[in-house]
């Protein structure tokens, strides 16, 4: 499985969830009028935008190459998770925590709490079944790495994203749970506008995270390290190359681009010196085909 297609099959699985969710999570609230539960919705409606926005940028980072942008328009899936870790941070965390300090000014009474921790429990199945599909995708990309491992190294921003998201949506719904519960046995619902806060302290939280992950794939990072490593043990088992001064990746999007630099063994006329080249060349690209453009320099120095 491709990484495009595990990444648009976990922004579809998230979006059918947050969708539904969104739509009765409003209708929870109006009737409630639950402060963590309209912070619920409201977070719902902004993931159910972030994943439009994420396939938005999953499908333009499809686009060829052309003379403005040599190198393809990979990095606009990076653009477009950095702009969903902002709205997440604004439209979800702030916004959760604005609603939760006024229901602490002006509190207003619970109706029936017991509806909206009804919708809260489905909600919360329905999320997992989110999560579920979400680590499925990735679990076919990490292989044998652990998912810890695989989160901190991978170049797959969407998916980064879409876990991001849906491990904030759990939390939040466990959260806006308890506080709910605690509001409706208490009868103080101060408690239901401290859950609406907590839920924003949670969202702001995962989305620097997710922020700071993608922060450097916009800067420009190189492929994973086993890439870069049976790259140089392919070009250094290559005969007619006597040394890898320096290879060096660079990410964009699913496409990597390499620059590498060899001495090649002495006697070679220029002719077999090209032949050799673009026989590397071809044996890189069958070998890795995520490489999307390659350069071969001989020289005698680095």
């Amino acid at each position: 499985m491709s990484e495009h297609g595990s990444s648009s099959k976990a922004i579809l699985y998230a979006f059918i969830a947050n969708f539904f969710i969104a739509i009765t999570k409003s209708a929870a609230a109006w009737y409630t009028r639950s402060g963590s539960m309209l912070a619920e919705a409201i977070h719902s409606y902004a993931d159910c935008g972030n994943q439009v926005l994420l396939f938005i940028g999953l499908r333009q980072s499809q686009r060829p190459a052309d003379a403005e942008h040599p190198l393809g328009y990979g990095k606009l899936s990076y653009f477009w998770s950095f702009i969903v870790a902002i709205l997440l941070f604004s439209m979800g965390g702030l916004f959760s925590i604005y609603e939760g300090w006024h229901k602490l000014s002006a509190p207003e009474e619970l109706h029936q709490e017991w509806i909206a921790l009804v919708v809260l429990g489905v909600s919360i199945l329905l999320e997992i079944g989110s999560l579920l599909g979400c680590l499925r995708e990735i679990k076919k990309l990490r292989g044998s790495r652990s998912l810890r491992r695989w989160i901190a190294i991978t170049r797959n921003a969407e998916l980064v994203v879409v876990l991001g998201e849906d491990v904030a949506a759990l939390l939040g719904l466990a959260i806006a749970f308890v506080f709910v519960a605690l509001a409706s046995v208490t009868g103080d619902t101060r408690f239901d506008a401290l859950g609406s806060i907590c839920i924003g302290v949670v969202l702001i939280t995962i989305s620097i995270f997710v922020a700071a992950r993608i922060k450097g794939l916009i800067v420009g990072r190189s492929a994973e390290d086993d890439l870069r490593t049976g790259i140089s043990q392919l070009i250094a088992a290559d005969p007619a190359i006597e040394h890898l001064f320096n290879a060096i990746t660079l990410q964009f999007g699913p496409k990597v681009m390499l620059a590498a630099k060899i001495k090649m063994r002495s006697g070679l006329s220029i002719d077999e010196a090209v032949d050799c080249i673009n026989r590397l060349e071809r044996s890189i690209r069958a070998q890795f085909p995520e490489i999307g453009w390659c350069f071969i320099e001989p020289d005698v120095e680095d």
